[in-house]
């Protein structure tokens, strides 16, 4: 006896809510303050911590005017770390930054004479591109690892300022050319804020939709967690490397610019506490030193925690010889956190999945 095979009945799809399947600007900016909060706890209680005691013991930290000096003194590094940002999410480090910030400050000091204030703006940031474009195509295309090629462009580029500059003293830039206007946007302020404040805050808002909202944002997440997954998905590694090192090399323009405007002065020695800080300040900021993870906010507090530390030295009447030391050793906690949040992450068993009746 044969049984009859029920017909088959197809139910209507559900409706498909409105808007669903797709993740507006907002969702993704929120997506990835959600992922920033977590790395930025320990950081962000710290920076807390040292506030609250520099406000009770030193009546003048909370001033408006103590803030000011505060953000104009740790604009380069701000700047400068905008640009390791981008090189560190894709696992490498720019040991070069402050060589060729000094570089390009010098070409700066040699246009200015000449040129009117824009021609020289567009020369400081050519220049930076170069230096950039030049680690990253060693790094990227020749496939030299970025420890040796930025090591040797530390010096390489220290070299060239000096000789740039002839005698490699610091030239002074006072009465100079167009560097006045230059000296006035740097040093001045939109009401009560600097400018170089407004300034540092548009480079974090641009880099920040970059990193998040953009394809070449999300390559290099995907380079620096995983080069060869990359490249198999079709993204160009070689391209990404290339133009994360060229950003630092603009941005080392920008930092030039500021630089000098503050000093009204070119200095060819570069600061050697300096690429230390912007390092310390991204990797303090939960930047992994692996790449892959972290963000700009992270970075920008960072900078803060690691200016205010400065500062608190300054108003206490420590020397300021500890700032190094300070700054060492924060971090290397930072990096020896980060480790341990990788390897929880590493030995942490799976969730196990519910399952779902049919």
């Amino acid at each position: 006896m044969s049984s009859a095979t029920p017909p088959t009945v197809e139910l209507p799809p559900s409706p498909t809510p409105p808007g669903a399947g797709r993740t507006s600007v907002a969702q993704e900016l929120l997506h990835a303050l959600r992922g920033s909060f977590g790395r930025l706890a320990g950081v962000t209680i710290g920076l807390l911590a040292v506030c609250v005691y520099l406000a009770i013991t030193e009546p003048a930290f909370l001033t408006w005017a103590n803030w000011q000096n505060i953000i104009r003194g740790q604009a380069v590094m701000a700047i400068l770390a905008v640009g390791m940002t981008f090189v560190v999410l894709t696992g490498g480090i720019d040991l070069a930054v402050a060589s060729t910030t000094a570089l390009v400050a010098v070409v700066f000091g040699a246009v200015v004479g000449d040129l009117s204030w824009p021609l020289a703006v567009l020369a400081t940031l050519g220049a930076g591109l170069v230096l950039g474009l030049l680690n990253g195509t060693l790094i990227g295309l020749a496939r030299i690892p970025f420890f040796v090629v930025t090591l040797g462009t530390l010096a390489i580029y220290q070299s060239w300022a000096l000789l740039l500059s002839k005698s490699g003293e610091t030239k002074s830039l006072i009465g100079v050319g167009s560097f006045g206007s230059i000296g006035d946007f740097v040093n001045g302020a939109v009401g009560p804020f600097p400018t170089v404040m407004l300034l540092v805050v548009g480079l974090y808002v641009v880099g920040s939709i970059v990193l998040s909202l953009t394809s070449f944002g999300r390559a290099v997440y995907a380079v620096g967690s995983n080069a060869e997954a990359a490249r198999l998905t079709g993204i160009n590694v070689r391209a990404i490397l290339v133009s994360v090192y060229a950003i630092v090399g603009i941005l080392a323009g920008v930092a030039a610019l500021v630089q000098a405007g503050r000093l009204s002065a070119a200095a060819p020695q570069a600061d050697p506490n300096l690429m230390l800080n912007v390092v310390a300040a991204v990797l303090i900021g939960g930047v992994a030193f692996s790449g892959g993870e972290g963000s700009l906010l992270g970075t920008l507090v960072g900078v803060i925690f690691l200016g205010v530390i400065q500062n608190g030295l300054t108003l206490s009447d420590i020397s300021t010889f500890w700032q190094g030391t300070i700054s060492g050793l924060i971090l290397i906690v930072a990096v020896a956190i980060g480790v341990l949040r990788a390897h929880s992450g590493v030995v942490r068993l799976p969730r196990r999945r519910r399952s779902v009746a049919p």
